[in-house]
């Protein structure tokens, strides 16, 4: 999937509506407090921070899409947000970022990763001491999910067990996760099913 082609037409009511309530679980899992600098790995077009500016102190949002960054951008000065910006940034390579972040969300991003130990050891890095994590991702499938994407080399969603035992290994503690979300995706003329989880941790 070229995600600069798909950018601008990408807020589409599904998205819209799903990420109102990932937005929601976050808050749920993490007491979200007012003075929390936050960074969204992954934004696309910020669907989810859009939902939780109001709530924190700042919030930064990264992706490798220029595409998508630039119509988050728009956004941002259409809407008048003062405590939001955005980058085209990839973290595995040389990273400018400080790491003065208190809460790191990525939301259905980490499985377009092929090194995923990699990137959470960065994100680990960019974090506050006792700061959160919170991963929102694909429950592991047997692939159909991406069926229709022939150029897509990452995960078919997680095990859930697998990916906490690899936030252990990076360092992080207090780690929980569980399903929260199923819907459904069409292939073609083919419904597919297909659920997502929340995972957090601490620093």
């Amino acid at each position: 999937m070229d995600f600069n082609i798909q950018a601008t037409n990408w807020d589409n009511e599904k998205r819209i509506k799903r990420a109102k309530i990932i937005a929601d679980q976050i808050a749920r899992v993490v007491k979200l407090e007012q003075y929390y600098s936050a960074l969204e790995f992954g934004s696309g077009t910020g669907l989810v921070s859009f939902n939780l500016y109001d709530n924190l102190k700042d919030i930064t949002c990264i992706d490798t899409s220029q595409g998508m960054i630039d119509t988050l951008n728009l956004k941002i000065q259409q809407h008048q947000v003062k405590n939001m910006r955005a980058h085209q940034l990839d973290i595995n390579d040389d990273c400018l970022l400080i790491p003065t972040y208190d809460l790191i969300y990525t939301s259905m991003a980490l499985h377009h990763i092929v090194d995923i130990e990699r990137t959470l050891t960065n994100l680990y890095r960019l974090l506050k001491k006792y700061g959160y994590i919170c991963i929102i991702e694909l429950d592991e499938d047997d692939g159909s999910f991406h069926e229709s994407e022939k150029d897509f080399i990452g995960h078919n969603g997680f095990n859930q067990n697998e990916l906490k035992k690899v936030l252990e290994k990076i360092g992080f503690q207090r780690i929980e996760s569980y399903s929260f979300y199923s819907d459904k995706k069409m292939i073609g003329e083919v419904s597919v099913d297909y659920s997502l989880f929340i995972m957090s941790g601490k620093k």
